[in-house]
């Protein structure tokens, strides 16, 4: 499959493994838990017992993701995540870190199309990663869990992020790392990029139907402006 680079007009993100280096945090606050049994480790040392983990959990993990809208419930967990999180659980001096490259590709991007969020985390979080690496100015919409009715897998925050942009949902990219993504573009009739920064595998974002697959978001710049 291969982009059809002069369709698109507007590009819609998610966030987690695209662009926020979410697989790292993962494995830091697990290789932090570990620490009391580090002895159980070779060298004392869980990094590549944490690493190997939280690799070999995101195929499941991308199931359980879509699970809460599947249930309808989708909108309490998000809210109940934003309630933890003003409670001070989880909470950390800089609990994000942004994909090297990320904000100079936003950079190039936003000076060729508009751009729009889509991402299923919560409101809350998600203005936080934006206001942490000053990214709120390149984004002329942004959708999370609670801004429509279902999220991701359903298209309805594509659609949305596509009628705020004022282009039909055909003329957007979506961009993201798991099937999910993939699966929400193609329900909305967008083209859709894979991104491998992340959690999803090759196999399964080209099983989803992904039109292209890259290593890494920033390689976008190449793609779309080579």
């Amino acid at each position: 499959m291969s982009l059809k680079i002069e369709k698109i007009h507007a590009l819609c993100f998610d966030i987690d493994g695209t662009l926020n280096d979410t697989d790292d945090q993962f494995v830091l606050r697990l290789v932090h838990l570990l620490q009391p049994v580090a002895f159980l480790f070779p060298d004392r040392d869980p990094r590549r017992f944490a690493r190997q983990f939280v690799m070999k959990t995101e195929n499941p993990g991308n199931y359980l993701f879509g699970l809460p809208d599947r249930l309808g419930i989708d909108d309490e967990i998000s809210a109940l995540g934003d309630f933890l999180y003003r409670k001070g659980l989880g909470k950390t001096p800089k609990p994000f870190t942004i994909i090297p490259g990320v904000f100079e590709m936003l950079e190039s991007l936003y000076a060729r199309y508009p751009l729009s969020i889509v991402s299923a985390r919560g409101a809350r979080t998600t203005q936080m990663f934006l206001e942490q690496f000053d990214l709120q100015p390149f984004f002329q919409c942004i959708a999370t869990a609670q801004t429509c009715r279902h999220t991701k897998p359903f298209p309805d925050p594509i659609l949305w992020a596509a009628d705020r942009m004022g282009v039909p949902a055909e003329a957007c990219l979506m961009i993201g790392d798991t099937t999910v993504d993939i699966l929400a573009g193609k329900a909305s009739g967008a083209q859709t990029v894979g991104v491998l920064c992340g959690f999803g595998e090759e196999a399964e974002l080209r099983q989803a139907g992904a039109d292209l697959i890259l290593d890494a978001t920033p390689q976008l710049v190449d793609v779309l402006l080579g």
